[in-house]
């Protein structure tokens, strides 16, 4: 966990430690990409405030290198700082103040998707020049692996796996989180625009993953 409130983190390290779950605690942006650098870590939760670098800038700095899923924390009720994260390559958010609970569910989430598929998920879904390789979690297009995070794998699979059925932001919130929790419903709608901008020819005109205005998205199983 990046964090620099100090009354914060050693809430949250507490709360975690109470249930068994191991923690590390850095202050600055600067001791926690060399903790990154040093050790293997499930998650990381970080701030977006911090004192030495933004968080936006290290969330950026942490994916060119590497998938683990990040939690970002954001200011109360601040819409942008959500959108900008996501489209930076979070996995998840949770606006301060915030109930110890809900981040460990939060947590949970995102670490039962990068655990990787159950028995069900074993199969390679194949639709013109796209695959979906749900064993080893990645996308590609004409044979070229395309970087998506975890919960855009996730949504991406969801979609992909019930063709022609339109699919709302609720349920898809559903599928993914694997709970029913309190979202930010506009997130849906910028993973979505990350996704067409990784397998779309042309993500302003999608062909693949179509919107269905005021009903939510469907999966195009042909192209026109």
């Amino acid at each position: 966990m990046i964090e620099d409130d100090e009354s914060l983190s050693t809430m949250v390290a507490e709360y975690l430690s109470s249930i068994g779950l191991q923690i590390t605690t850095r202050p600055t942006a600067a001791d926690g990409l060399s903790t990154l650098d040093e050790s293997a870590f499930d998650a990381l939760i970080l701030d977006v405030m911090l004192p030495d670098m933004d968080g936006f800038d290290v969330c950026r700095r942490i994916r060119a290198t590497s998938d683990i899923p990040i939690l970002m924390l954001t200011a109360r009720g601040d819409e942008m700082d959500r959108i900008v994260g996501l489209e930076l390559g979070a996995d998840d958010y949770l606006p301060k103040p915030f109930n110890p609970r809900e981040l460990l569910a939060r947590l949970r989430a995102i670490l039962r998707r990068q655990q990787g598929p159950t028995n069900r998920h074993t199969s390679v879904l194949r639709f013109g020049r796209l695959e979906i390789d749900r064993d080893q979690r990645c996308v590609r297009v004409d044979d070229e692996e395309r970087p998506l995070t975890g919960y855009q794998f996730d949504l991406l699979s969801a979609l992909a796996e019930n063709p022609g059925r339109v699919m709302s932001r609720e349920t898809l919130m559903d599928r993914v989180k694997g709970e029913s929790l309190e979202a930010f419903d506009r997130s849906i709608d910028v993973h979505i625009s990350r996704i067409r901008a990784t397998i779309e020819d042309d993500p302003k005109r999608p062909r693949r993953v179509i919107t269905v205005r005021g009903a939510g998205y469907v999966f195009a199983r042909q192209q026109n």
